[in-house]
């Protein structure tokens, strides 16, 4: 079924074109929609008839699902639309907006039920069991099992921070509708409150659900670390030239998927041809489009290398150790006329000693080595192992 669907209104192509991104994304939301709808409808009847909190809460946990589908499909919409003055760099972006928008609905929705269900056990009332209750419910599992896949798949296929958000929530949807029935078939056999305590257990474990989604949305918001081995392969590929000495200062800028652009240092010799190495890092730029899909923009740096630079370079190497193990240095150049040492040294987030002070007793460990320095620290921008 996933696939027949996938097949008859989604076009073929990569998951970062924007014509797949935004028919898988319309699809979601469309399935989603209708799905969801169906079973706040089914739920919220037997839930009614019950009499059952935990019932009630689990149709309007759909209806959430309801909201964050129309969400998901206006959030796909806008992604999918081409840059424009306003916007240079597209409206990517909105994908994980929307996704976040989905978290904070999931969240609200956690809390209400919780709240419902705290009144259920203080003041228990018995849900009245039928099998037409029972039967709904196990169809509403079989329907966001099926969900569940189904996103997955579409997530996968396009790599969509929102969508797999969707997808999670429906498999915590299965969860919850399981306690849901396992309470409502134990509540007929004991006068303890089963009902309010299920609804606040399938509270609690969509409030995790929110919370982790959440996370993953607002990572690419808030800017997140280029992956280590995305890193490892541009430090690769532009190593592999002539003259590229070294590569530093790798960020990825992240403007939506399929819509990213990375910056980055390369040193080369201090005395190379200035055109030579233009069209050297030009050539770069190109294969990291082609390989990767990902503009670049490259940033030349003249390396200093050999006699007192050379010495200078191991000195500032263990000066900056000598703050953390995992340090390293770059940009080291000699100023013609003093002598003053400048270098960048790269520590890692979260050392008990601030930057002020790293940087302090670096220059400190440099005047005493013969080094007069001025040092400026920077941070990993590529994501920790």
């Amino acid at each position: 079924m996933s696939e027949l669907l996938l097949k008859l209104f989604v076009p073929a192509g990569s998951g970062d074109d924007v014509k797949v991104r935004s028919a898988c994304g319309r699809l979601s939301g469309v399935t989603g929609i209708i799905l969801n709808i169906l079973l706040v409808a089914g739920k919220l009847t037997v839930g009614i008839i019950a009499a059952s909190v935990a019932v009630i809460g689990d149709a309007l946990n759909n209806l959430s699902d309801a909201a964050s589908s129309v969400i998901t499909l206006v959030g796909f919409r806008m992604a999918g639309k081409k840059p424009d003055k306003e916007h240079p760099f597209g409206h990517g972006r909105l994908e994980y907006i929307s996704g976040l928008i989905i978290s904070v609905i999931i969240i609200f929705m956690a809390v209400e039920l919780g709240r419902s269900s705290v009144e259920k056990i203080i003041s228990p009332e018995a849900a009245q069991f039928s099998w037409l209750t029972a039967g709904i419910l196990i169809a509403a599992i079989a329907v966001k099992l099926w969900m569940f896949y189904f996103n997955r798949k579409i997530a996968r296929r396009i790599d969509s921070d929102s969508i797999r958000a969707t997808a999670a929530d429906s498999l915590s949807d299965v969860v919850a509708t399981a306690v849901v029935l396992a309470a409502l078939i134990c509540g007929q056999y004991t006068h303890f409150p089963v009902d309010g305590v299920a609804g606040l257990l399938v509270a609690l474990f969509i409030l995790r659900q929110g919370i982790e989604a959440m996370k993953a949305t607002q990572a690419p918001l808030l800017g997140r670390p280029i992956s280590r081995e995305l890193a490892e392969e541009i430090d690769r590929l532009a190593l592999e030239h002539e003259n590229i000495l070294g590569v530093h200062d790798l960020i990825y800028h992240d403007y939506g998927p399929g819509r990213a652009l990375v910056s980055f240092h390369v040193e080369v010799p201090a005395d190379s041809n200035i055109v030579t190495i233009h069209s050297m890092i030009d050539h770069i730029e190109r294969e990291i489009k082609e390989k990767f899909g990902i503009e670049a923009v490259i940033h030349m740096d003249p390396a200093c290398e050999g006699g007192a630079c050379g010495t200078a370079m191991g000195v500032a190497l263990r000066a900056a150790k000598s703050i953390d193990s995992s340090a390293t240095v770059h940009d080291l150049q000699i100023d013609g006329g003093s002598g003053k040492v400048y270098f960048d040294a790269v520590i890692p987030f979260g050392l008990e000693t601030s930057d002020e002070d790293a940087a302090r007793d670096i220059e400190k460990y440099m005047t005493e080595n013969g080094f007069e320095a001025c040092v400026h620290i920077d941070h990993p921008l590529i994501e920790s192992k």
